[in-house]
């Protein structure tokens, strides 16, 4: 009798490769292209090596080697993908803005926002660390719903900054506790969504081609979506809303699986956008600066910040004028923010633009498929809700500085000036990492004969 062979066996028997060599060597690649753009910055601006050079890339090395053998002991199965990603696109964050630091000396942003990337991948450990099995989270819907709409509600007390309510500041410091809403919101929409798939999809009325749940089933969603919806909009955080409004579609689509969803989302989309437009001015000047990009060159204002933004995509042209030789200073205020995009686009041209979309579209599609591998309901919904949130905002911001679409203020992630946002972005690839070590992980063998043992739990996995 011969010994069966590999191919007789099972994907549990024979197992997933854990590809930790590839990550380390990727996160290798990764620190050194950003210590590279580190230097050519230095040497384009000032002709010389910047003095600290050896130390920064030091100090992102070991963050990086520190993040690896947290996920090689804690996380083996996790997508080997997705931590080089999220470092490569904070490194080049930190090298553009450092970049304009140079043309702004007395306004000094990449100091502040090392330490903002630095908590954010402390707090990236704390997850990987101390959360066993993302399971868990779907006990906490609810106090995370109460929790997100309390910290959406909070900057209302605050004066408006450029126009919009959305920032606490403190001791000269500046805090957007928005941006946790979205990952506090996600985990709500999966929970209840996965609870209720069955509901959502064959229960209710059908008008159309479209299967309208019950109000008991769709209602508490609606309504949370509803409230954190009228909370923008009187804070005047359209691109937040926008957001929000495109996860709860997305999510709904996943859960019930029927595309009328994504039509009517689109639909309702539209008419709010109309309706904020034409009635709040501080959208309705946005709108018309998109319209009309020109109109102050026209009037003999000077160009606009999307004018400006344009014009410094314009100059890139495919290879870009080079790290530290554009002009995308112009912008003004916003050029290390909103605007970052267009530094990118002038000084890496439509080469280096590309590229960078490469990486979100890479994040973007290794979350859905951590999501779409995983059996259980709520890890899928998760891990796809977490994975749009990412998708969402940069094809907001993007489209708002290419002038695709009116601007809405949100930031890039991982790539733009913005403390919170750097967090919370460490925060969902920290969770992208946990499903996907639970979607790669094999299920351990079982003999002949012998009755398989059940998943475990949520309570038997936070034990």
């Amino acid at each position: 009798m011969t010994a069966p062979s590999a191919a007789d066996a099972s994907p549990s028997e024979l197992g997933l490769p854990k590809r930790r060599g590839v990550e380390l060597s990727l996160l290798g690649g990764a620190v050194l292209v950003v210590v590279l753009g580190y230097v050519d910055v230095g040497l384009a601006r000032n002709g010389t090596v910047p003095p600290d050079a050896a130390s920064y890339g030091a100090g992102l090395g070991l963050l990086a080697l520190l993040t690896h053998l947290v996920v090689r002991f804690r996380a083996p199965y996790a997508d080997p993908l997705l931590l080089p990603i999220a470092v490569l696109l904070n490194g080049l964050g930190l090298v553009l803005i450092y970049r304009l630091d140079l043309s702004t000396p007395g306004h000094p942003a990449a100091p502040t926002q090392l330490v903002w990337s630095t908590l954010g991948v402390c707090l990236f450990l704390a997850v990987v660390l101390l959360l066993r099995d993302h399971r868990v989270l779907q006990r906490y819907a609810y106090l995370s719903m109460a929790a997100g709409l309390s910290l959406m509600l909070v900057p209302i007390l605050f004066p408006a900054v450029n126009g919009a309510k959305i920032w606490i500041r403190v001791a000269g410091l500046s805090f957007q506790p928005g941006e946790f809403t979205k990952i506090l919101l996600a985990l709500f929409f999966a929970a209840h969504l996965a609870a209720n798939r069955n509901a959502l999809a064959h229960t209710g009325r059908r008008i159309w081609r479209l299967q309208l749940p019950t109000g008991r089933v769709l209602g508490p969603i609606v309504m949370i979506w509803l409230l954190s919806v009228g909370v923008l909009v009187l804070e005047r955080d359209l691109g937040t809303s926008l957001l929000f409004f495109g996860l709860f579609v997305v999510m709904l689509y996943v859960a019930t699986g029927r595309t009328g969803w994504i039509a009517v989302g689109l639909l309702l989309a539209s008419i709010g956008a109309a309706a904020v437009g034409l009635f709040e001015p501080h959208v309705h000047g946005r709108v018309s600066d998109w319209l009309n990009p020109y109109a102050t060159i026209e009037a003999g204002l000077g160009p606009s910040q999307l004018a400006q933004s344009l014009f410094a995509f314009g100059a890139g042209g495919t290879l870009g004028s080079g790290l530290g030789l554009g002009h995308s200073i112009l912008i003004g205020f916003a050029a290390k923010s909103d605007f970052i995009l267009a530094t990118a686009g002038e000084e890496l041209g439509l080469s280096g633009l590309t590229a960078i979309f490469l990486l979100y579209a890479l994040l973007v599609a290794r979350g859905y498929r951590a999501g779409i591998c995983l059996a259980d309901p709520f890890g899928r919904l998760l891990a796809i809700g977490l994975a749009s949130i990412l998708a969402l905002q940069v094809f907001v911001i993007a489209g708002g500085v290419m002038g695709l679409i009116p601007l809405t203020g949100m930031a890039m992630p991982f790539l733009a000036q913005g403390g919170s946002s750097v967090v919370t972005n460490w925060i969902i690839v920290a969770l992208l990492i946990r499903i996907s070590d639970s979607a790669r992980r094999p299920l351990p063998a079982v003999e002949p004969g012998v009755i398989a043992r059940p998943e475990p739990s949520v309570e038997e996995a936070a034990k």
